[in-house]
């Protein structure tokens, strides 16, 4: 990536439980998510970049300086063209939907009234636009916070976590809308998640940290199948794959994805035509050297054993498949290796039940 057109942080600051110390140059388009237990620095990073920390280090957008701590350049977060969204949507309570969205336009020296009407299309919050905040759930409300900062046109968004203080079903209920606008969107967005589901599911690039370090970096796709990811992730460890909606089977409500791999069915719907990720749980893949004929498995594919790692401190080992170029991890014994005299190079038929596939 070309300096000049990406988002690059380096950043020095001493906690009292971890010293932040990150060198990233990260897409100026898409969604990079940061991910880590919490109490890594993902937090402290998006402030940072907001200018509501001053660390130590730089901090440059494309050809737009932020910070430059040798050159004693720090500029306050009013002026940095930035929107940020915060786990609690901190809206005004006595205010409508509307007057909440135009509100921050009204600090704008040059407010676009077009730019709150594609936010407002963009999180499809048009019929919420003259209801009082206190009626709106908790996913009503974060997509109403994202759309405020979207309608002040950032040249980056920051998410803090926005889905951690909703349910299971609010959080079902807003990731679509972010899913539209991961899509729509031409600026990066940085993201704040501890969850697997929001990771699969919106980023483009990551950013896997620990105490205050960055443990691994890259796009999404290639860093899921790397082995520090997988012990990052333990038993949540997968292969994300990215195909199309081609098949209904309406009479089972099954879905035909057509991946890398091949063909794939789940049991969700989705729209014919559309396109999805798929997440496959390196437990949920079965193994055997021999095509298996008959199964409750929908799913079979072909493939080629890359590498084996085993894991000295348990029973377990980690496969890396290569099925048709792609990547796809597998779990499995000791004694499952040993008993079906699995070795590198080995031709070996995988298996996914439906079921076990998520979106």
């Amino acid at each position: 990536m070309s300096t000049s057109s990406t988002l690059q942080i380096q950043l020095q600051l001493q906690r009292d439980h971890f010293s932040l110390n990150l060198d990233l140059e990260l897409p100026n388009q898409g969604v990079t998510v940061f991910f880590g237990p919490s109490g890594c620095g993902k937090t402290t990073t998006l402030r940072c970049v907001a200018g509501l920390e001053k660390a130590q280090g730089r901090i440059q957008l494309c050809d737009k300086i932020w910070q430059d701590t040798d050159r004693d350049s720090h500029l306050p977060t009013w002026s940095r063209k930035l929107g940020y969204v915060f786990q609690e949507a901190s809206l005004f309570e006595h205010l409508t939907v509307q007057a909440n969205l135009e509100y921050g336009l009204k600090r704008q020296i040059s407010p676009n009234p077009s730019a709150l009407k594609e936010a407002v299309d963009l999180l499809g919050i048009a019929s919420l636009l003259q209801r009082q905040v206190q009626d709106l759930s908790g996913g009503e409300r974060q997509r109403i916070a994202i759309a405020r900062a979207l309608a002040t046109q950032p040249e980056i968004l920051l998410l803090d976590e926005p889905l951690a203080s909703l349910d299971i079903s609010r959080r079902e209920e807003i990731l679509p809308w972010l899913e539209k606008m991961h899509q729509g969107l031409k600026i990066p967005v940085l993201y704040v998640t501890h969850s697997l589901t929001e990771l699969t599911r919106l980023a483009d690039f990551v950013v896997f940290m620990n105490t205050g370090q960055s443990i691994l970096q890259g796009p999404i796709m290639k860093v899921l199948t790397d082995p520090i990811c997988s012990d990052v992730l333990g038993k949540e460890a997968g292969t994300l794959l990215a195909g199309v909606v081609t098949e209904m089977d309406n009479q089972f409500k099954l879905s035909g994805i057509d991946l890398p791999i091949g063909r794939i069915w789940v049991s969700e719907s989705y729209p014919l035509g559309s396109s999805v990720r798929v997440f496959v749980r390196a437990n949920d893949v079965l193994i055997s050297p021999e095509p298996i004929l008959t199964s409750s498995a929908q799913n079979q594919f072909v493939g080629r054993i890359q590498k084996i790692d085993q894991d000295s401190k348990s029973a377990q080992a980690l496969l890396t498949i290569d099925c048709q170029g792609e990547a796809l991890l597998a779990r499995v014994t000791q004694k499952a290796l040993h008993d079906l005299g699995l070795l590198t190079g080995s031709t070996v038929f995988c298996l996914l039940k439906s079921v076990a596939t998520r979106r």
